[in-house]
């Protein structure tokens, strides 16, 4: 049994160590979770006695099978919820996040079995990412960022890498969603900005932007 706090710190590095395959230090926890690195090293005693992580001094923290799974788990609850919200209580994709970082610690094995059921299996949650099935394992999905394709590429938008109220909001006001085709109509060479076409729109876009939208290329 797990507390809510340490739910949270298994979540984190579990999302930290898929940007690397290195030990994941302190500070980038304590970065990534707003906190103390004082308060990331007791965490992280505490989680080795529950055999769900590893630390080694210089080499950082890497979970375990069992810590693996268990993150992998809230993830999966938290992704579901957020379909539910947006397909049943018509939240918008910008609103869910926070309401399902409560939920995500229910622990009704029931509850989450009958949920994914009656969301139909859902793959992907509703900003793109793919949903970790009943045993952890994580659908792997062949994308890469807009900010790669190359004038006259296309791409077929599949997820957001920020996944911010603010960027939503943004990606609303400029008619952008998943499931659209982007086409890069021109790349600009001094700072990577692009115009785009979306149907029979063309519109231009930061670099940055582009660098936080998934694309499945056509």
């Amino acid at each position: 049994m797990f507390t809510q706090a340490e739910e949270n710190y298994l979540k984190s590095i579990y999302h930290l160590g898929l940007l690397s395959k290195k030990g994941i230090s302190t500070n980038a926890i304590a970065k990534k979770l707003e906190t103390k690195a004082s308060s990331v090293t007791d965490m992280i005693q505490k989680l080795a006695d529950k055999k769900v992580l590893i630390y080694q001094k210089y080499q950082g923290v890497k979970l375990t099978d069992l810590g693996t799974k268990t993150a992998a788990n809230i993830i999966r609850k938290h992704r579901l919820w957020e379909v539910f919200l947006v397909e049943k209580l018509n939240f918008s994709w910008d609103e869910v996040h926070d309401v399902a970082e409560q939920l995500e610690h229910i622990r009704s094995k029931k509850l989450i079995a009958e949920l994914d059921a009656f969301l139909g299996f859902p793959k992907s949650d509703p900003h793109g990412d793919p949903i970790p099935d009943v045993n952890g394992n994580l659908p792997q999905i062949e994308k890469c960022l807009l900010a790669s394709l190359s004038k006259n590429e296309k791409g077929l938008c599949v997820g957001v890498n920020d996944s911010s109220s603010e960027f939503l909001q943004f990606l609303d006001k400029q008619e952008i969603a998943l499931g659209q085709v982007i086409t890069v109509l021109n790349k600009e060479p001094f700072d990577g900005s692009l115009t785009i076409e979306i149907g029979s729109r063309a519109l231009s876009i930061s670099n940055k932007i582009a660098n936080n939208l998934y694309v499945q290329k056509q």
